[in-house]
């Protein structure tokens, strides 16, 4: 290390060496402590600067750096400069000062301590890093089923399928009671198509005769029942005129019009104008506003055999039972009678449910 005159270089690493310098460049004191020993170095002044230092010892006492190096000042002219320089020679208990010598301003100072290998132990360090663990789940997305769809229930066979006396025809009519003695039933109308039958009107409730149907073949004049079995349509008739049907139309033009019902008359079961034809006893009057307004001639007993029953009518309800006809609100009844068709050969099958049907 070289220090100009008037400095101060502290070096601190261990051990510490205090080096006092005048204006001169004179190495006025140098001391370190190691531990037990400490010593100092006097340099001449300049003049006399070429011979060797001599060691002032102060041996087998501690000694303060600062202290010996503030004596030192204190005899010293008043230009003396104090430099102190602490440095790390080793971490031994030893060290050397060796005397450098001083040209003109600068001191060059050399400090050479004994080199120290401290050998580190390796320090073994475990790291405890998080260890990342996949765990394989299972695929817990719901697996959306569509609902099962209940199959539709196949309906029933329609009734018209099951009706004994269908044969060929095109159009059917079906009134059918729960049994003998109801003196109501049910009225449902189908067609034949490319596809098999179709409904087409009904179910709707229909008044038959007020002792209900009679089984058939049981059927008698003026006993109250409306005759089993199954039948074609004559011809269609009315007070009113005409409401655009396909079948033959008959007006009702006043009371000489009647139905014949005397089983003993030559004209039994037939449409009658008394101003041409007689009648028998008791002919059945057809100029009855209301009930019928509208009718259908159902083709029963035509062969006209004697007692077996006449008149069989389809026609307006009077809103209770019959004499031994079908009966039908007004609405209901000409929407029949304007879709039924004599070239399609309908049938009217009438009766109990378990006797018209197999």
């Amino acid at each position: 290390m070289v220090v100009g005159a008037g400095a101060v270089v502290l070096v601190a690493t261990g051990a510490v060496v205090a080096v006092v310098v005048d204006a001169d460049a004179e190495v006025v004191g140098c001391a370190t402590e190691v531990g037990e020993t400490r010593f100092g170095v006097e340099a001449p002044h300049a003049a006399s600067a070429s011979r060797n230092a001599t060691p002032i010892a102060r041996r087998n006492r501690v000694v303060s750096t600062a202290s010996y190096a503030t004596d030192r000042m204190r005899s010293r002219s008043p230009a003396l400069v104090a430099v102190f320089v602490v440095a790390a020679l080793c971490t031994s208990c030893g060290g050397s000062a060796h005397r450098t010598r001083a040209t003109g301003s600068t001191v060059a100072v050399t400090t050479t301590a004994p080199t120290t290998s401290t050998t580190v132990a390796p320090t073994t360090t475990t790291s405890t890093a998080p260890v990342s663990t996949t765990v394989a789940t299972p695929n817990t997305t719901p697996v959306t089923t569509p609902p099962t769809r209940a199959p539709t229930p196949t309906p029933p066979p329609l009734l018209v399928t099951r009706l004994n006396g269908v044969g060929h025809a095109g159009q059917v009519i079906a009134v059918a009671a729960s049994g003998y003695g109801a003196n109501t039933a049910t009225f449902t109308a189908y067609q034949r198509t490319t596809t098999g039958w179709q409904q087409v009107f009904g179910p709707w409730l229909a008044n038959i005769g007020r002792n209900g149907f009679a089984p058939s073949g049981g059927k008698r004049e003026g006993d109250g029942r409306t005759p089993s079995g199954s039948y074609g349509l004559s011809f269609f008739f009315g007070v009113r005129g005409n409401p655009g049907v396909k079948f033959p139309y008959r007006d009702v033009t006043g009371p000489w019009i009647v139905w014949d019902d005397d089983s003993a008359s030559a004209n039994y079961n037939e449409w009658i104008d008394t101003r041409a034809e007689s009648a028998g006893t008791n002919p059945e009057p057809m100029h009855v506003p209301g009930v019928y307004d509208y009718g259908a001639v159902i083709a029963y007993n035509t062969a006209r055999t004697p007692g077996l029953g006449s008149a069989i009518f389809l026609h307006v309800s009077s809103g209770g039972s019959t004499a031994g006809c079908v009966s039908l609100p007004t609405s209901e009844l000409l929407s029949v009678l304007r879709w039924l068709d004599p070239a399609r050969s309908p049938r009217i099958v009438m009766g109990t449910t378990a006797a018209i049907t197999s």
